[in-house]
C-alpha cells in the first residue's frame, strides 16, 4: 500500500505512516478518541516513552536461520504472540470497522477481540469470520443484559471471554469533551465541516448500516436508537465490581477467561487466585488513571511474582515487533495490539489491518535475528541491557 502526496507516491513502512495517513483519513473526533489519554496524558505517554528507552543488546556470528514467531496464547496457536485488543467504537474510524479487523485478524493467524462498546456486533462479527474470536464484556449494573452479552458470546462461539477490570467509573479524556463526543456524538460546528471533508471515510459510512452500538441497541428494553442510549450507558458502569463479580462472571461463562487492566502485584495475586487463565497489565491505553505507571514498567514485578501460575499479557504503547520482543523478555507471554491496528484500520480498512499486523512481524523477525534468536521461547531479559527505570 502506497499514499499519495502531492505527486509522489510515499510507501507504508512502518506503524507511524500508519497513523498519520489514519490522522487524514478518520474525522478528528474520532481520531482524537483513539489517539488520546485521559487529563494530562502523562501515562498515556509514558507507555510508549518507556518502550523506546528499553535497548537491546545485539549478537553476531550466531546462525539465525529458520527463524519462527509462533507461539501460543491461552492454549491458541499464533502466528505470533500479539492479540488484537478491544477499542470501543472501532466501527468509527472505519465502516464496518470491527468486521474488518476481526477478518485482518483471522487471515494473519493472531486473535481477535470485539468490545462490548463496539459498533458492529457480536452476531455481525461471527458471521463474517470462520474462527472463534474473543469478546470482552464490561460489566454492567444490568446483571441481566450483562449476563445475556454472556449467553450471546457463547452462542457465537467465542474461544474467550476477556473481562476489564479497570473501567468501573469513566476518565475524563479532554479532547472528547471539546470534540463533543458524547452519546449520541454532539460535534461542534467545526468538526462537521472537518468529518465532511473525510470523503472516503464518508462514502463508506453512508453504504452500511452499522453506526451504532451494535451490542447494545436492540438489546435492551427502551433501547432502539443512540438518543436512548445516552441515559442508559452513563449510569450503567459499576463502580461496584469486585472479585465476588469476577467469581459471577467465571462461573457463568465457564470457558477461558482473561483479566484485563492489572498494575499492582497484589491484583495480580487476586488475578491467580480467581482462577482466570490469563492476565493483562495494562493502563487501558492511558485513558483511564493519569499517573499510573507505564505498562512496561509495571510488567517485570507482576511476571516474577505470578508467573506461571497464570499468563501474563501486556498491553500498552506497542507500536512495534520491537516492542513486542521488549515485553516478552520482560516476561509477558503475549501482547496486545489497540491503536496500532486502528491506525491501520483508519488508513485503509481490511488491508490497513493486516498491514499493521505484518509490519510488526517483520519488525519482531528482524529484531530476533539482530539478537542472536531463532524462536519466541528464545526471548528473556538477556536480550536487554540496563532499563531506563531502574537506574
Amino acid at each position: 500500500m502506497a499514499a499519495r502526496l502531492g505527486t509522489r507516491v510515499k510507501p507504508v513502512t512502518c506503524v507511524e505512516d500508519l497513523r498519520l495517513l489514519a490522522k487524514r483519513r478518520v474525522p478528528r473526533m474520532f481520531y482524537d478518541y483513539a489517539d488520546s489519554g485521559s487529563w494530562t496524558e502523562s501515562t498515556y505517554r509514558a507507555n510508549a516513552t518507556d518502550l523506546d528507552a528499553i535497548t537491546l543488546r545485539q549478537r553476531v556470528a550466531v546462525n539465525v536461520g529458520n527463524r519462527s514467531q509462533h507461539s501460543k496464547m491461552i492454549g491458541e496457536p499464533v502466528v505470533m504472540p500479539v492479540a488484537i485488543a478491544p477499542t470501543g467504537m472501532t466501527g468509527m474510524q472505519h465502516a464496518d470497522g470491527e468486521i474488518l479487523a476481526a477478518r485482518a485478524a483471522e487471515k494473519f493467524g493472531v486473535p481477535f477481540t470485539l468490545s462490548t462498546m463496539s459498533v458492529c456486533s457480536i452476531e455481525d462479527v461471527a458471521a463474517h469470520t470462520t474462527k472463534p474470536f474473543w469478546f470482552q464484556l464490561y460489566l454492567m449494573r444490568d446483571r441481566e443484559f450483562s449476563l445475556s452479552l454472556i449467553k450471546r458470546a457463547k452462542a457465537a462461539g467465542c474461544s474467550a471471554l476477556m473481562l476489564t477490570l479497570d473501567l468501573q467509573i469513566l476518565g475524563q479524556r479532554h479532547k472528547d469533551i471539546k470534540n463533543g463526543l458524547s452519546v449520541p456524538p454532539k460535534p461542534t460546528l467545526a468538526n462537521l465541516v472537518n468529518m465532511a471533508s473525510k470523503l472516503h471515510w464518508c462514502r463508506a459510512m453512508l453504504a452500511t448500516r452499522r453506526r451504532q452500538f451494535g451490542n447494545i441497541v436492540g438489546h435492551v428494553k427502551g433501547i432502539d436508537d443512540m438518543s436512548s442510549l445516552s441515559a442508559w450507558t452513563s449510569e450503567q458502569f459499576d463502580p461496584g465490581l469486585d472479585w465476588d463479580a469476577v467469581a459471577w462472571v467465571k462461573e457463568h461463562w465457564g470457558g477461558k477467561l482473561i483479566l484485563k487492566g492489572i498494575l499492582d502485584v497484589e491484583d495480580a495475586k487476586l488475578a491467580v487466585a480467581s482462577g482466570a487463565d490469563a492476565l493483562i497489565v495494562s493502563n487501558h491505553g492511558g485513558r483511564q488513571l493519569d499517573g499510573a505507571p507505564s505498562s512496561i514498567s509495571a510488567l517485570p514485578e507482576i511476571a516474577a511474582a505470578v508467573a506461571p501460575q497464570i499468563e501474563v499479557w501486556m498491553d500498552g504503547g506497542i507500536r512495534s515487533g520491537q516492542d513486542v520482543l521488549k515485553a516478552l523478555a520482560l516476561g509477558a507471554k503475549g501482547t496486545l495490539i489497540g491503536r496500532a491496528f486502528l491506525y491501520g484500520l483508519g488508513a485503509a480498512g481490511e488491508q490497513g489491518v493486516a498491514q499493521c499486523l505484518a509490519i510488526i512481524q517483520k519488525e519482531l523477525d528482524l529484531t530476533m535475528a539482530f539478537c542472536g534468536l531463532t524462536a519466541i521461547e528464545q526471548i528473556d531479559g538477556q536480550v536487554l541491557r540496563a532499563l531506563p527505570w531502574s537506574r
